[in-house]
């Protein structure tokens, strides 16, 4: 563990850290929303489409899997800016794209940074932030997700319409210009976890994380988690336009209400599992999720307020689940091996990630008015996944717990 940090440190350093991650989610994030306008201006189908997505996760798997033989063998700040600089021109690629095979390959490169800048900044928390204070710390944090969906995407879409959509990859590479100059002054050095001990050979700490039963466990709660949510998530733009009837002009006001409720909750909830526990959170916000789960899936044509409650139960509910989450897959990893073991967390994040997204690819279509059809049965996998999630929490042992 980290000495502690003064309160203000610790505020610049979460602060800092959010906006590290600020930038990996929204430029994850808007290829989604953007879906329709990159479809016209590419003449892509919905399949190209889906791969472009894919892409971004499957490639965040992998370099998460090369990540773990390394990581822990660097110094944690050197190691996240370098990472971060590079997503940054990998993003700028991405505006950059003269056609879709370039833009597929830049969303690629831009995967296989996010997935480790990722993972990493979930291992400073844990590297820095005691365990008492951990899920509000993973609250903090994710006020990223949050302020992405308020004012990231909706920003970005409008720059998109007035623009062009080359302009919000531009926009988070200038971004993560300036998060890469706060990290300088805020990130401390952290070398605590680097062994002197020569080891085997270059997967000997990947072979020791996964030797561990409870960081199966863990690893597995974390791919049960993520695949609930995007078997759904990544199609909620295209069933609202296509069967819900909402405008495409409209869909700004569902990241906005979105991201303007998981604000207020999402610190909220990481204070309320610091307190009450964090397996019992976890389990009560991840059942509250199977009703928005439900019913985002399956409602037909209503009017845009009606749909704004769905949408904004849904970001607060399957989005809050992650926040006690974290806090319980982070502390279930030995610290000395705590990178490699959030590298391989991210790899199966993102492997579950594009699977979900794939999968359900393959069971959704469109009919001959345009109509999606089967979201409804991609609704109840994400639901029984989610269930799998609840019952499976119990099992893992979280190692900071003890030490505290």
């Amino acid at each position: 563990m980290h000495p502690p940090l003064t309160p203000q440190r610790e505020n610049y350093l979460l602060l800092t850290l959010a906006g590290i991650q600020f930038s990996h989610i929204l430029d994850f994030m808007i290829i989604m929303p953007l879906g329709p306008v990159l479809i016209s201006a590419f003449y892509m189908g919905t399949h190209e489409f889906g791969l472009l997505v894919a892409s971004y996760s499957f490639s965040a798997a992998l370099s998460g899997l090369l990540a773990a033989t390394f990581v822990d063998r660097f110094e944690r700040k050197r190691l996240l800016l370098t990472i971060l600089v590079l997503f940054g021109l990998a993003t700028l690629a991405c505006g950059l794209a003269p056609d879709y095979a370039t833009l597929l390959v830049a969303r690629g490169m831009a995967g296989v940074f996010g997935g480790i800048m990722g993972a990493m900044v979930q291992t400073i928390v844990g590297d820095v932030i005691p365990f008492g204070r951990r899920a509000r710390a993973s609250g903090v944090v994710s006020t990223a997700f949050s302020l992405s969906t308020v004012a990231g995407v909706p920003l970005s879409l409008w720059l998109a319409n007035h623009i062009g959509w080359r302009a919000p990859f531009v926009l988070i590479a200038v971004m993560v210009v300036l998060f890469a100059i706060a990290g300088l002054r805020n990130l401390p050095e952290l070398r605590q976890h680097i062994s002197t001990e020569k080891r085997v050979h270059t997967f000997a700490a990947m072979i020791t994380v996964l030797r561990d039963s409870n960081h199966l466990h863990a690893l597995l709660l974390s791919s049960l988690i993520i695949f609930s949510g995007f078997t759904v998530i990544p199609y909620i733009t295209l069933y609202a336009v296509s069967n819900v009837g909402i405008s495409q002009h409209d869909i700004p006001f569902v990241y906005l209400a979105g991201g303007a409720a998981t604000l207020i909750t999402a610190r909220r909830i990481g204070h309320w599992a610091d307190l009450r526990g964090k397996v019992r959170v976890f389990r009560l916000i991840a059942a509250a999720a199977l009703l928005p789960l439900f019913a985002v899936t399956r409602i037909g044509v209503v009017p845009l307020w009606l749909w704004l409650i769905c949408t904004t139960a849904f970001f607060v509910l399957v989005s809050g689940r992650m926040i006690p989450a974290i806090a319980i897959v982070t502390s279930a990893a030995q610290p000395k091996l705590r990178g490699t073991f959030m590298s391989l967390n991210a790899t199966m994040q993102s492997f579950a990630m594009g699977l979900a997204t794939t999968l359900a690819g393959f069971i959704i279509s469109q009919n001959s008015e345009g109509q999606i059809v089967g979201y409804a049965t991609v609704g109840y996998i994400a639901m029984a996944v989610n269930m799998l999630a609840i019952l499976f929490v119990p099992r893992i042992v979280m190692y900071d717990a003890k030490q505290a």
